[in-house]
């Protein structure tokens, strides 16, 4: 077996990274499942499910799957509406039956399409929303869910005046946790003793520090201590058939349920394309440049929510903020990913009363140095570098993202660039330059390498500005593709309009662009109706 198909190849730094994801994906589990009105462990399963299985499933090296955010307005709405959670469990395994037939089906290629500037401005403004949003858990201030990705919050606040309300609501012993945490990750990558120690990652260091603190504080009676709400709050089973309990099977007989089909539909799209641009997104981060069969992660996301139903789970996909952490956190491979997941299941069943202790200030400063790495300013002053038609699309991505959601700000950011392609082929059709000879003008239009029907309407409004007693050159020696449109367009004017107003036109290169059967012996001069019909017959040919 090679390097690259060996699990275990990297272990060392597979490991350490897994752990960090691991810190970072059991608050974000239990947050989720929280905001969608599901059991709390149902957050856990999802999470295990999509470590474990889609990890080893998944070709990607790099991403992480679990429950997402970005799930959750539907997943509170589905449930209300379908009347109890195990007829909503059936949603969720006839989504992952879709999404193994959209795999099949190839849809995954649809990734190809998104734009580079989109995909960043969509991780900017992540990292945007994920910095903002851990302030206040900074602070010790947790209205707010851990996970909460949305700009409008469900308590009728939204993230700036979140901000206003941690400032009123500061929890010293927090801050301190905050600030030594911090102090910790900051220097385990900047002093070099510390920054060779790869296989204990800061993250753990951090939290065990943090939690001796707090335990500390509280043997001590001191007031900075830190109340259970602001601690992880991990369920515990007191009995094995409380355990039990945490499975819950689909409800089978609600198959014929129209609104669990519309809620199935809704989750397998949803889903899949959140799933392809973290992809995408994780892609872009490896730096080892390696690519992903996004057609096999959709297989594998389909398996996982199969799965994930039949145990309990909620709805799951690639998420971008574990796939940063594990980035971040040095990983070499999907193994990273398995070992979160493994972790998430033994902690869960072994030391959920250890886990409870952890501040969640602590896991603020992991998050809030990932934040940052996501919307590093040399990031948006790079894109600004590049010119208007690769900053806009990038800042009003990262923009709509913040104050909208993920899907919303993608799709803002698609519209844009799509627009700017548009305007850019129109503009760069052809080159029009007149030039002044002593027996009049000589108007030359240079044809680019393909000219779609979107030009037709710039070239119309240029021939039709033409003057009359005018010579004019249209060279299309270096264009390999004309539409339809184009041609006929350019035959109108050449055989009616030129000849009522006295222009002389001069046809340049056609041949060679549609490669006419008898291009060597042509004369240049070659008659506008005979390659204007050879070249008709080319382009219907290619077009049909």
């Amino acid at each position: 077996m090679s390097k690259n198909n060996n699990l275990f190849a990297n272990l060392k730094s597979d490991f350490a990274s897994g752990l960090v994801v691991f810190l970072v994906a059991l608050p974000l589990c239990l947050g989720i499942a929280l905001a969608s009105g599901a059991p709390l462990f149902s957050g856990i399963i999802s999470g295990v499910i999509g470590g474990i299985v889609v990890g080893y499933l998944s070709k990607s090296h790099l991403s992480v799957s679990g429950p997402a955010a970005g799930l959750t307005a539907i997943v509170l709405t589905a449930i209300t509406d379908l009347g109890a959670f195990n007829v909503f469990l059936l949603a969720v395994l006839l989504a992952g039956i879709l999404q193994l037939i959209l795999g099949f089906i190839k849809a995954g290629s649809l990734s190809n399409y998104f734009p580079t500037n989109v995909i960043e401005g969509m991780l900017a403004g992540i990292g945007v929303i994920i910095f903002l949003k851990q302030i206040p858990h900074a602070f010790g201030y947790d209205k707010d869910y851990e996970g909460d990705l949305a700009f409008l919050q469900t308590d009728g606040a939204n993230t700036f005046s979140e901000l206003f309300q941690a400032l009123a609501h500061i929890q010293l012993g927090s801050v301190i946790i905050t600030i030594v945490s911090l102090a910790i990750l900051i220097a385990w990558t900047k002093v070099d003793f510390l920054n060779k120690m790869k296989l204990v990652p800061a993250a753990l260091i951090a939290v065990i520090v943090s939690v001796l603190v707090n335990e500390f504080f509280i043997i001590s009676g001191s007031s900075l201590s830190i109340k259970s709400d602001h601690l992880v709050t991990l369920p515990v089973p007191n009995s094995i058939e409380e355990f039990k309990s945490i499975f819950v099977l689909p409800d089978f007989a609600s198959i014929t349920n129209s609104k669990v089909w519309i809620v199935a539909i809704t989750i397998a799209v949803v889903a899949s394309i959140e799933t392809l641009l973290c992809i995408e997104a994780a892609d872009r981060m490896d730096v080892q440049k390696r690519y992903t069969d996004t057609n096999v992660e959709l297989k594998a996301q389909g398996f996982g929510n199969i799965l994930s139903s039949l145990l309990g789970g909620l709805p799951m996909t690639s998420v971008v903020v574990r796939t940063t952490a594990n980035n971040t956190a040095g990983a070499k491979s999907k193994m990273s990913a398995i070992i979160h997941g493994v972790l998430l299941l033994i902690s869960v069943v072994s030391i959920p009363t250890i886990l409870n202790k952890i501040p969640l200030a602590t896991l603020a400063a992991v998050l809030l140095l990932i934040g940052y790495k996501l919307a590093n300013p040399k990031t948006i002053t790079h894109f600004w570098k590049k010119g208007k038609y690769q900053f806009i699309p990038f800042i009003a991505t990262l923009s709509a993202v913040v104050f909208t959601d993920l899907l919303k700000g993608v799709a803002l950011g698609m519209i844009i660039s799509i627009i700017f392609v548009l305007k850019g082929n129109m503009q760069r059709a052809y080159k029009f330059r007149k030039e002044e000879y002593h027996d009049g003008d000589v108007i030359h239009i240079e044809l680019a390498q393909e000219v779609s029907f979107l030009n037709k309407a710039a070239i119309k409004s240029t021939l039709n500005d033409i003057p009359e007693n005018s010579k004019v050159i249209i060279d299309a020696k270096d264009t390999v593709y004309i539409a339809h449109d184009i041609l006929d367009l350019i035959h109108e004017f050449k055989t009616t309009r030129a000849k009522d107003d006295n222009i002389k036109v001069n046809l340049i290169g056609f041949k060679e662009a549609y490669q006419l059967e008898n291009s060597k012996e042509t004369p240049n001069k070659v008659t506008f109706e005979h390659y204007y019909d050879v070249a008709k017959r080319k382009t219907v040919q290619r077009e049909t």
